[in-house]
């Protein structure tokens, strides 16, 4: 999915139920309903620069843009709205749109985070255990 050439900055918009779940996260890590309702969310996955053209025409395929902290920490960024992205990430132009439970519940195992709005003030950071613990639910 081709994004905005980011070359203009965005208005205000609503927030999202996603982002509204880490405000609640902020408050209680252990709110349930939040942790399910983040985990119910889509949220849009930056293709990498480097994914091949099949893996970017293929809608099963989700190449994860893996980012490296300071330290070596590798983490996965996500967002809950384009605006998000942007701020982060102001160059990227494509991304996936992804149920995080459904991502979640691939998660590699092994020393990879995922960041959800890294540069909100109550984006939220997990381990790969944290990702699989907390939000992969059971199917209905």
């Amino acid at each position: 999915m081709d994004t905005p050439s980011n070359n203009h900055h965005y208005l205000p918009t609503a927030t999202t139920p996603a982002q509204e779940a880490l405000n609640a996260l902020a408050e209680n890590t252990e709110n349930p309903l939040a942790l399910d309702t983040l985990a119910g969310s889509e949220v849009l996955v930056p293709v990498p620069d480097d994914a091949s053209e099949e893996d970017v025409r293929d809608p099963a395929a989700v190449a994860l843009p893996v980012l490296e902290q300071p330290g070596g920490e590798q983490v996965v960024p996500v967002f809950t709205s384009e605006p998000a992205m942007a701020e982060v990430l102001p160059f990227v132009s494509r991304y996936r749109l992804v149920p995080l439970g459904a991502l979640a519940s691939q998660w590699p195992t092994g020393d990879l985070s995922l960041t959800i709005d890294p540069s909100s003030p109550n984006g939220l950071t997990l381990t790969s255990e944290g990702v699989r613990t907390l939000l992969v639910r059971p199917r209905a």
